[in-house]
């Protein structure tokens, strides 16, 4: 294992392990490719090392299936099956948050964020899972759809040792402020640029 030194040791009575232990709320930002495929990889480590992992999408089109979904899920199925590993759980903002009840109306995406949120802060009261991905949640944010005092105030109370990883462009300040690891991903050269559209396996 990586032994890295700190480059400071605060004086707040906690020892080098306790300080390791502790929750980490991480932040994956900019305008540059790899949040979410850096968020998933550590997801991939944390199922590895036992933990259960809950992902939460805030996407539009809950039809969008990218290949860490299908490779979070198949881990999540090898865990039940032979007890390797961590549970996994992926949820989808649309259809893919299981606790909404959907009727034939026009999609309210605002609401259904609301909804999310509301259920994912219930799970963090509760523990339910050892690390978080909320992907593309700096978005509903950004758009007012979900308070972010509201936020901070959960992530500050989680009880217990429940990592948390926050993707998404433009992460407000106070998440940043809050954030204990924040990486923010800068475009020097995108194929888009060129023209060329997303490919499979590299894009989804």
């Amino acid at each position: 294992m990586p032994q890295g030194v700190p480059a400071v040791v605060p004086d707040d009575g906690l020892t080098t392990r306790q300080r390791r232990n502790s929750a980490l709320l991480a932040v994956h930002t900019g305008d540059g490719k790899g949040k979410s495929t850096a968020a998933f990889g550590m997801a991939m480590r944390a199922w590895n090392a036992g933990l259960d992992i809950g992902v939460f999408q805030f996407v539009k089109n809950a039809k969008w299936k990218v290949g860490e979904e299908t490779a979070m899920t198949a881990l999540g199925e090898l865990h039940d099956r032979t007890g390797q590993g961590g549970p996994v759980q992926w949820h989808k903002m649309g259809s893919g948050w299981s606790w909404i009840r959907h009727g034939d109306a026009e999609t309210d995406h605002a609401a259904q964020a609301r909804e999310g949120w509301t259920e994912i802060a219930r799970r963090l009261r509760e523990e339910t899972h050892d690390f978080y991905v909320l992907d593309e949640f700096t978005y509903p944010l950004g758009w007012g759809w979900i308070e972010l005092d509201e936020v901070l105030d959960a992530l500050a109370e989680r009880p217990g040792k429940q990592h948390v990883v926050i993707t998404g462009r433009r992460a407000p300040e106070g998440l940043v402020a809050a954030a204990d690891l924040v990486t923010d991903m800068t475009k020097t050269k995108h194929p888009m640029d060129a023209g060329r559209k997303g490919q499979k396996g590299i894009e989804w």
